[in-house]
């Protein structure tokens, strides 16, 4: 056995390795002046980067993160993304520590936050240690975002020390604001200007490589703020970085206000609290004019004592077989011809998790790893002699852990639920045992499912595979992820509202929504009862139809899939065919490829492609936007999911949904007080039922009046952004107003290149109800034209070792 599968089954329990330091979220500190600081330190969701998340009647929007780029060599992995991991923990007053250092290259980074509990401020202080024996220079960007858009939304620097509204090393601190006066102004405080060698360098592009993208002047990008420093330090030196982040007043008089406070705070800055080495050791002012400190004590080279670093993973594998990047397809036959066995799959992305998944810079992708995979790939390998076959025999499955899975937890993301164990499985994990699939483990995702931005559970928040200083959005991102980062040849996810299409997209990956009750959700935690769908993400559209063999068609314990087997493709394969869009009408509207806020470019670059749809021989039809469905009816149809979902287990610990969403260790921003709500009655069963079938039909007249064959929407409509802002339009523009959901309609989305910023973009193809086989063999086919997935430069294959 491996050292690293070792590992992974020692971790065999729900949190694998991730505990929380609290159960409170994103820790939040009131001033006396009504700021309420949030700070992403350990405290769950643990994202752990010591941004803030958001303040006060403010536009701040996970700023105060920073980018490290490091000159060691050979170049470590992550070089110049967002340093997380920090172990950061509250003192419960006024200051987040760390409690292990970052390891980027030899340089060992660490945090220190002080939120002014009296005034209104908050002060990081970032140190860097050199444990190599050669210099190293760092170039360290700070900042985040300050809105979006051009228009009210949008923060525009009103003022600088230097007196203009151009932000340049000349400057010791900048304004910016909001056109709209209830919005408080943000003044970030630089240190001492130019000419000085510490002084700030230039000004990136916070969202997108702020050390190669200047900030821009106008425009959605220009809300990006990345202070960036460049500092050379030597070996067993630290040297470190202040910077204030000031919040002034609301009122048409904020501007002028806070620039006086802000000349201040430069002038004497608040450093009282740190010891005299680390004075000794900020670059980016000139400590020899604070007038209440002795420079002369300074030695020429400072060394702070600072946490360890944790040792990483190590990033080999004990299987012969490399996994990166292939297709179900081409690793069951490679079984088939007894090149490779389930056994040493099963390994090798096992071996993957352990080196990718866990620690400071791991992904996150998991919340549990199952202790019996290889006795699962075993069992596979001995049906396989025995003379079974099957598309998903002894392949790796991930299951998004709101399935119930009966060897495993299943919590649903929440902390609420650690620990619970359901004595059965959901339907569409019965049928994957089935079919001998491996079940490897339990994805991360939103707790309850909640989120569409993000992947935040009560454990951990999940990283991009792709763009790791990106959401993976949500709620299915640990899917996505575990897909993507080869942890997995494929995954189960859900979606209520954008959970299939979003995270897929953000992963370069495909995924299928089916017709409402294609599949079967009975064991799956409900959002919302009659619009979840589970559905499967994959590499390739034939890999979704191998699990789409395995997992829809009517389940006689779900009166939603009565109708599945009737419409269900005998065989899902059987549709894909490269010339399915020859001679098919592709409907568009124009609308759903513009962004409101953003301006990147993204949708032109989707509607570029149409020339491309062409060539295939189809037609593109330019539509005008659906008609409603009208309103949706009464009825709780959250609590009837949760009804409904704790009737199938007697030892569930809450007694409806209520008391759960009511629990103290649900995360704060999801928690709600306790209520009392009304199950459905009958009727409004009957008539929500009604209202999506008519919902199906106007659509189906829709479609037919313009004569399409299927509607085409994009994934996202603007670039992908950083992991850590509250505000759900800094994860990514997805308002297209595509049908899917709130029609339940059948849906492919496929990978179909880059934007101009190099982000993966995708198509949506939606189709009329129970035309789920040909949607899905039009999606092969846009996929055979465009071959658009982009592979992750992050999680390379892992050494052999035998």
């Amino acid at each position: 056995m491996s050292i690293l599968l070792a590992g992974m089954i020692a971790f065999g329990s729900l949190s694998v390795g991730l505990s929380p330091n609290s159960v409170s979220a994103v820790s939040s500190i009131p001033s006396d002046n009504g700021i309420t600081w949030q700070i992403h330190d350990a405290a769950p969701p643990g994202l752990d980067t010591g941004s803030i998340r958001t303040a006060s009647e403010s536009s701040l929007q996970g700023f105060g993160n920073i980018f490290v780029r490091v000159s060691t060599k050979p170049e470590p992995r992550l070089n110049g993304q967002m340093i997380r991991g920090f172990g950061l923990k509250f003192d419960g007053v006024d200051t987040f520590a760390t409690t292990q250092a970052v390891d980027l290259g030899g340089v060992h980074i660490t945090r220190e936050i002080k939120v002014d509990s009296d005034g209104s401020w908050t002060r990081f202080f970032d140190t860097f240690t050199n444990t190599t024996k050669e210099p190293v220079t760092v170039d360290v960007s700070f900042g985040g975002d300050l809105g979006y858009g051009s228009g009210k939304a949008q923060s525009i620097v009103q003022a600088t020390s230097s007196g203009d509204k151009t932000i340049t090393p000349e400057d010791s601190w900048t304004l910016a604001a909001t056109p709209n006066q209830e919005q408080r102004p943000v003044g970030v405080v630089l240190g001492t200007p130019g000419p000085y060698p510490g002084a700030l360098t230039k000004m990136g592009n916070q969202e997108r490589n702020p050390f190669e993208t200047p900030l821009a002047a106008t425009g959605n990008e220009a809300n990006f703020y990345g202070y960036v420093n460049s500092l050379t330090v030597k070996p067993d030196e630290t040297k470190s970085l202040a910077h204030f982040v000031f919040l002034g007043a609301t009122g048409s008089s904020a501007v002028s206000a806070a620039a006086k406070e802000l000349k201040e705070l430069a002038v004497d800055p608040e450093f009282s609290d740190l010891s005299s080495p680390e004075v000794c050791s900020l670059v980016n002012w000139d400590v020899s004019n604070l007038p209440w400190f002795d420079a002369s004590v300074c030695p020429d080279v400072t060394r702070l004592d600072i946490p360890a670093s944790p040792e990483a993973a190590q990033p080999y594998t004990t299987s012969k077989y490399d996994i990166v990047n292939k297709s179900i397809g081409e690793m069951q036959k490679d079984m088939e011809a007894g090149i490779t066995t389930s056994e040493e799959i099963t390994r090798a992305y096992l071996d993957r998790i352990a080196a990718y998944d866990s620690g400071q810079f791991g992904f996150n992708a998991f919340l549990y790893v199952a202790t019996d995979a290889i006795d699962q790939a075993k069992a596979a390998d001995q049906a396989r002699k025995n003379g079974e076959t099957g598309e998903l025999l002894g392949i790796p499955i991930a299951i998004k852990d709101l399935y119930d899975t009966k060897d495993m937890p299943t919590t649903g993301g929440t902390l609420a639920l650690e620990g619970w164990q359901p004595d059965t499985d959901a339907y569409q994990v019965e049928k994957l045992r089935e079919s001998g699939a491996v079940l490897i483990g339990k994805t991360n995702m939103s707790e309850f499912a909640n989120s569409g931005s993000y992947s935040e559970s009560g454990w951990k928040q999940v990283w991009n595979a792709l763009y790791p200083s990106k959401t993976s959005f949500g709620s299915s991102g640990g899917s996505a992820v575990a897909v993507a980062a080869s942890m997995a040849a494929g995954a189960l996810g859900s979606q209520t509202g954008v959970s299939l299409y979003a995270p897929s997209t953000g992963a370069s990956l495909a995924t299928f929504r089916g017709t409402d009750g294609m599949a079967s959700t009975r064991g799956v935690m409900p959002l919302t009862w009659g619009q979840d769908y589970g559905g499967p993400i994959a590499r390739t559209v034939t890999d979704l139809a191998y699990l789409l063999n395995a997992t829809t068609g009517t389940d006689p314990l779900d009166v939603l899939t009565k109708n599945a087997d009737t419409y269900k493709p005998d065989n899902w394969t059987d549709y894909l065919d490269a010339n399915a869009l020859n001679g098919k009408k592709i409907g568009y509207i124009p609308a759903s490829f513009v962004s409101s806020y953003a301006d990147d470019g993204t949708g032109d670059a989707l509607m570029d492609k149409f020339a491309e749809i062409e060539a295939a021989g189809g037609t593109m039809v330019e539509m005008t936007p659906p008609p409603s469905g009208g309103s949706s009816p009464e009825g709780s149809r959250s609590e009837e999911g949760w009804a409904r979902y704790i009737g199938l287990h007697e030892d569930f610990p809450f007694a409806d949904g209520d008391q759960l969403l009511a629990s103290p260790h649900v995360l704060p921003y999801n928690q709600r007080e306790l209520r009392d709500t009304a199950r459905m009655t009958p009727a409004q069963v009957d008539s929500y039922l009604t209202y999506r079938a008519v919902y199906k039909q106007i659509i189906a007249n829709w479609m037919d009046d313009f004569n399409v064959d299927a509607v085409l929407y994009p994934g996202f409509i603007s670039d992908m952004y950083n992991n850590g802002s509250a505000d759900s339009q800094l994860s990514s523009d997805r308002g297209t107003g595509v049908l899917t959901s709130n029609v339940g309609l059948p849906t492919v989305i496929v990978p179909v290149g880059t934007n101009p910023h190099g982000y993966s973009i995708s198509m949506q193809l939606v189709g009329r109800a129970w035309n789920d086989g040909k949607i899905l063999g039009m999606g092969y086919a846009l996929e055979q034209k465009f071959h658009g997935r982009q592979l992750s430069a992050f999680v390379p294959p892992l050494t052999y070792k035998p």
